[in-house]
């Protein structure tokens, strides 16, 4: 992610994130406090820009802002997130102050830091105890990355040193990465309410085998875990008509009954909570997605590491 002289930040994209145009009107609208100033300030509807900040609020899986068409304030989670993105804009040179400005004093050292890694709703159902902690530990600071989602993304960032403290989407513990269970996410297939399945009182494992699926794309971790938990939970769904990471394309596909969706967390409740869309009676249920907790063996000895890793299990 970098931040540019205009102030936008440019987030280096992959298909599992959300996209650039979403964090850029995200970052857009913090800047502008409003929605119709931001809307004047870049020319677009302010239609527009509410439906792609609703599509960014849906992947990350909590609000941005409270009451968007008015105050627009942000959310504790909204303001923790573009704090996120500020720490991380660090490639980002630094002005040169004019030679008949007077330079500023130097700033005071920097506060320990401690690196948390977490899928972005991991975050949300941490935000509150992590500014809990801050607020009980002013002499030290948590940095945000919200990129993680598997063990191998939480192993490569503990070895590379871009976390002290990594929360990722398992079935179980991985070989090679000591972690412990945090809590599990039920995972549930959904679909269109005029789908076949969505008024079934029991789907077996025969009818989801017929039934055409909707997938993430191939290149996202979270495809290949959600296909070990079916697999693991004797599962098989039909081929995909739909591969794609833009959820907004996945709902409407759902609601225009193109096939089933597999989903937990905060968005199967979002999908839940959505009256044209069912979750599916199974006649057996699916596996639970563990979120799991991992402390880098060096980081232990950084000041608050060991504290916040342990009272984030309070």
């Amino acid at each position: 992610m970098t931040l540019t002289p205009r102030g936008q930040f440019l987030y280096r994209p992959a298909m599992h994130r959300p996209s650039l145009r979403q964090l850029d009107l995200f970052a857009q609208m913090v800047a502008a406090g409003s929605l119709d100033r931001c809307a004047n300030e870049l020319g677009l509807a302010a239609a527009d820009i509410a439906a792609e900040l609703a599509a960014l609020e849906l992947r990350l899986g909590y609000p941005l802002f409270e009451d968007l068409e008015g105050a627009a304030r942000l959310t504790p989670a909204g303001h923790k997130t573009a704090q996120a993105m500020a720490l991380l804009a660090h490639d980002a040179p630094a002005p040169r102050p004019a030679p008949d400005i007077v330079a500023p004093p130097p700033a005071a050292p920097p506060r320990p830091t401690i690196l948390l890694a977490a899928p972005a709703p991991v975050f949300g159902h941490l935000q509150e105890a992590l500014s809990t902690f801050e607020a009980a530990n002013d002499d030290v600071a948590i940095a945000l990355d919200l990129h993680v989602q598997s063990a191998a993304d939480a192993a490569a960032a503990l070895r590379d040193g871009r976390a002290d403290i990594a929360y990722f989407y398992a079935l179980g513990e991985s070989p090679g990465l000591p972690s412990r269970y945090g809590w599990s996410e039920q995972l549930n297939l959904y679909a269109g309410t005029d789908h076949p399945l969505a008024t079934e009182a029991s789907v077996s494992r025969e009818a989801l085998a017929r039934t055409p699926a909707l997938m993430l794309d191939r290149d996202n971790p979270m495809r290949a875990l959600l296909e070990s938990a079916l697999e693991r939970g004797r599962a098989t769904l039909g081929a995909p008509t739909v591969e794609t990471d833009d959820m907004t394309a996945i709902i409407g596909a759902l609601r225009n009954g193109k096939g089933i969706f597999a989903a937990f967390g905060p968005l199967a409740r979002d999908l839940g909570r959505m009256p044209d869309i069912r979750r599916l009676a199974l006649d057996m249920p699916l596996p639970a997605i563990e979120i799991r907790q991992a402390v880098s063996a060096q980081a232990s000895r950084k000041p608050g590491v060991d504290a916040l890793s342990e009272f984030l299990f309070l």
